[in-house]
Parts: C-alpha cells; sequence; structure tokens
C-alpha cells in the first residue's frame, strides 16, 4: 500500500470524525467533512507526491488555518500554492495564506515539491484547526490556547498523531514548528514514545508576521535543520 493510499485513507477518517464537543466560542473546521473539494484537491496532491513506499520525516505544525489547510485539506497549502507550486488544478478555488508563502519558500530552496515532499511529510500535532468567535467574526485559535479546549482535543491529538505514525514516519526525527508546540509534542512523545528526537523551528507565521525582512534567513536555517 503506498503512503498516499494511507494518507488519503486518514484524512477520510478525520471527514467521519464525531462531533468533539468544545468550549463555548470555540468552533473546530474540518474541510473534509465541509467542503468535498478539500479530499478533491487533497487526493490529487498526495497521488501526485507521495505515490510510493518511502518513509517520510514528519514536520508538524500547530493545527491549520483558516485560509490554507482548514480549505485545500493540504497542510501549509493555500489554493495559490497548490496551484502555482503544485500544479493541482484549485477547481477556480482561491486563498492566500502567509505561513504558506514560507513554507513554499522552504520547498523551492530544497529542490521544489517532487524533491522535498519525497523526503517530508508535513501535518501538524492537532490536524484540524480552530476558530474562537471574537467581538468581529471567527479568528484562528491554536489547540493549546486553552486548558479546556486542549483537555477536550487531547485524545483525538493522540489517536491521530499515533494513526499518522502508521503512514509510515521516520521514527528517528521529527521536525517541529513552533517552541510552545514543542513543549506540548514533547510531553506527547514521553507518553507515547513516537520519535527518538524532536528539534525545533520557528513558525512559518511568526517569520512571515514579524521577521518578513530576514526571510532568506530562516528560508536558510530551516533547510539546514531539515537536512540534520
Amino acid at each position: 500500500m503506498s503512503f498516499s493510499t494511507r494518507v488519503k485513507s486518514f484524512n477520510r477518517w478525520l471527514a467521519q470524525l464525531p462531533e468533539i464537543p468544545l468550549p463555548e466560542g470555540i468552533a473546530m473546521m474540518n474541510p473534509f467533512a465541509e467542503k468535498s473539494i478539500a479530499l478533491r484537491c487533497a487526493d490529487a496532491f498526495y497521488d501526485k507526491f507521495y505515490n510510493d513506499e518511502n518513509p517520510r520525516i514528519a514536520i508538524l505544525g500547530i493545527n491549520p488555518g483558516r485560509h490554507g489547510a482548514a480549505l485545500t485539506g493540504v497542510p501549509f497549502t493555500d489554493f495559490k500554492r497548490l496551484e502555482k507550486e503544485c500544479g493541482i488544478d484549485p477547481l477556480g478555488q482561491k486563498s492566500h495564506e502567509p505561513s504558506s508563502e514560507f513554507v513554499y519558500e522552504v520547498v523551492n530552496a530544497m529542490g521544489g515539491p517532487q524533491a522535498f515532499y519525497s523526503r517530508y511529510y508535513i501535518n501538524s500535532v492537532c490536524p484540524l484547526g480552530f476558530v474562537q468567535q471574537k467581538n468581529k467574526g471567527w479568528v484562528n485559535y491554536n489547540y493549546y490556547d486553552d486548558k479546556a479546549l486542549y483537555a477536550a482535543v487531547r485524545p483525538f491529538i493522540i489517536e491521530s498523531l499515533q494513526q499518522q505514525m502508521a503512514l509510515g514516519l521516520d521514527r528517528k526525527r521529527c521536525i517541529c514548528m513552533g517552541k510552545k508546540n514543542l513543549e506540548f509534542l514533547k510531553r506527547l512523545n514521553e507518553e507515547l514514545g513516537l520519535f527518538e528526537e524532536i528539534s525545533e523551528v520557528p513558525h512559518p507565521r511568526f517569520v512571515v508576521q514579524y521577521k518578513r525582512k530576514e526571510m532568506p534567513h530562516y528560508v536558510a536555517a530551516y533547510v539546514e535543520k531539515l537536512i540534520g
């Protein structure tokens, strides 16, 4: 069974996920259950870049953002990058996710999508995202921003991490995006024994939002860390 087939099966498990009771004012984004386009785009992506049985090194973010994977079903990939960088038809959809911009700078610095995805698998500690209701609408929310939210989704996070390990991930090392995300992943790793080593890189959103002028430096740092 190919890596692609296993990921597509995982995404369909997410699509059928029972509703998880969450704290008031917080909602989960599940593109696979809400929008059939996400499954179609993700299927095309994984068939194109993961149609083999090669193991991959995991790169784990926090949880999907509203304009990236929460729409496309492809981690850290908005519709703009899905079409321009990956050559996959976004079916007329458009979105721009700042984190995706940085990630594809790294992808291209490492030889482009075909070369990059042949070695690496990107997803998140929590593979479904969250939004919180504010006065002006809904905003992105992290799984660790609220103790009650983390307690509610922790069993799901554990099960999804275990399922992703079974996709064919390299257990020797993992790359984690973000310092606080690393704290939570390390605790989970101590309990579950997923990876022998976990190293941290700055989260793409942080780079784009606060260090844009230094982006080439951060791209180079990512490449160095990924190559190991």
